[in-house]
């Protein structure tokens, strides 16, 4: 059968059924993800090397001025003014990096997710796993094995047990806000 052929919403035939319009819409939210994080990781790339880059030039003029020789005043005021402009330069570089990282880690959660539905179309595609308990088990402890929080696991753990999602979403909000409070973020410069 063509795809012009083929039964859709908006042209429903006695082959048209729920499960293809989902797997459809799963394919299309995948497809989505993906190209916004292909898209978003060449900006990325390219801003993170450059202040990278940037960071490191920063470094080099600072070690520079430090061996300069005192001659006279006014080279020790221009010393000062290049200092603290290299330093507060070097500070917003810094706070970029690390606003980079954190870009790092949503892309590597969206990744997770286009993964889990790409499983989960595979799953209800498949006609002798859609209606196995045991199949739809394994997708979920496949789906939860993938976060790297515990706070991510415990509301994965409390979504499918029916707590609803705007309440595990709130309960997450709050123990994420505790760990920062209680917490130093631990997060690496280049």
């Amino acid at each position: 059968m063509s795809s012009l052929s083929a039964s859709t919403s908006s042209r429903p035939d006695l082959d048209w059924s729920q499960l293809k319009e989902t797997i459809i819409m799963l394919n299309l939210a995948v497809t989505q993800i993906d190209q916004s994080m292909n898209e978003g990781n060449s900006s990325v790339s390219t801003l993170s090397t450059s202040f990278t880059g940037l960071a490191t030039n920063l470094s080099d003029i600072q070690s520079s001025i430090e061996q300069l020789s005192q001659k006279n005043e006014s080279s020790e005021k221009m010393k000062l003014i290049i200092q603290g402009s290299t330093s507060t330069a070097l500070d917003k570089v810094n706070s970029a990096i690390i606003a980079f990282q954190f870009y790092d880690k949503l892309n590597q959660r969206l990744d997770h997710v286009s993964g889990s539905l790409s499983s989960l179309t595979a799953l209800i595609s498949n006609p002798e796993k859609l209606y196995s308990p045991l199949a739809w088990q394994g997708l979920q402890e496949t789906i939860r094995s993938k976060y790297t929080m515990e706070e991510e696991r415990r509301m994965f753990d409390k979504v499918i047990s029916g707590v609803p999602i705007e309440e595990a979403l709130i309960e997450f909000n709050l123990e994420m806000a505790n760990k920062s409070d209680s917490e130093e973020d631990e997060i690496e410069l280049f």
